[in-house]
């Protein structure tokens, strides 16, 4: 009796439920584009909830989930692979996205503007009816495996012209939006994720939405939800809900001065 095949993405499975709170239908809207295996992109600021999202979908769904976080300095073999030298001699490996391509799973590309345009093209066959990866360099064509997706995200309120998703990928693919959640819902997250009472989390959120205002006057971006998980943990553990936000917030958005006294004016304004 042969032994079994090992499963080349059961590192990627995710076992045990993330824990997500939907903020409307994105939850039956992603799982309407997974039937097609319907490439998306993700829209939303920095740490509403995005990555988050595609781990609970990832589970729920029961895929394994290849996540890679973009950055400049990534290559197109970085991506799809490389010969590589081992005991036996050059051997090629697959590369993240070649293994979701095979085997069939959700192959996540985090802020993929991040990465140079000639890199991201590689996805491209991926995205419309032919499903395929061609590898040049092996001069192998991989069919995708009927499960694999490929979700890609980022954040529209940080790109130029220069960082933009071309016209030619962008149309590629369909979109959810993502923001940060209403007050009571962001509330009950961060209650949950840090481990304080909700009417602190409450309390929390409240800076936050100060902060958002201040987006284009001053600040890029507002307090992400992720920020206040911070804060919540620190404040659980003791440390002082004053210096917790300064640490979390003020410090990790702003080297202004004047900008910095605003900030933790929000935060005397809900803790004295």
């Amino acid at each position: 009796m042969n032994a079994a095949v090992p499963d080349p993405l059961a590192g990627y499975r995710i076992e045990t439920e993330p824990f997500y709170q939907p903020a409307g239908n994105e939850v039956a809207l992603y799982e309407s584009a997974y039937v097609h295996r319907m490439p998306l992109i993700l829209k939303g600021p920095t740490g509403c909830g995005k990555t988050r999202f595609v781990e609970y979908m990832a589970w729920k769904l029961g895929r394994p989930l290849v996540t890679l976080a973009c950055n400049e300095d990534m290559t197109a073999s970085d991506l799809i692979g490389r010969y590589l030298l081992d005991a036996q001699g050059t051997a090629w490996h697959d590369g993240p996205l070649t293994l979701a391509v095979r085997h069939g799973g959700i192959c996540y590309l985090d802020e993929v503007v991040e990465a140079r345009q000639d890199t991201t093209v590689v996805i491209h066959p991926l995205t419309d009816a032919r499903r395929m990866l061609p590898l040049d360099k092996k001069g192998e064509l991989v069919r995708a495996h009927p499960d694999f997706q490929l979700v890609v995200s980022y954040n529209p309120g940080y790109q130029s012209s220069a960082k933009d998703m071309k016209p030619s990928t962008r149309q590629r693919f369909a979109a959810l939006a993502f923001d940060y959640p209403e007050a009571g819902i962001e509330a009950s997250i961060v209650a949950h994720e840090s481990g304080i009472a909700l009417a602190l989390a409450a309390q929390l959120v409240s800076i936050a939405h100060c902060s958002r205002a201040l987006k284009q006057r001053g600040l890029d971006e507002g307090v992400s939800t992720r920020m206040l998980i911070y804060a919540g943990v620190l404040i659980r553990d003791g440390v002082s809900p004053q210096d917790s936000c300064e640490m979390t917030m003020t410090r990790g958005l702003t080297d202004d001065p004047d900008m910095a006294r605003a900030l933790q004016g929000f935060v005397e304004a809900q803790f004295g």
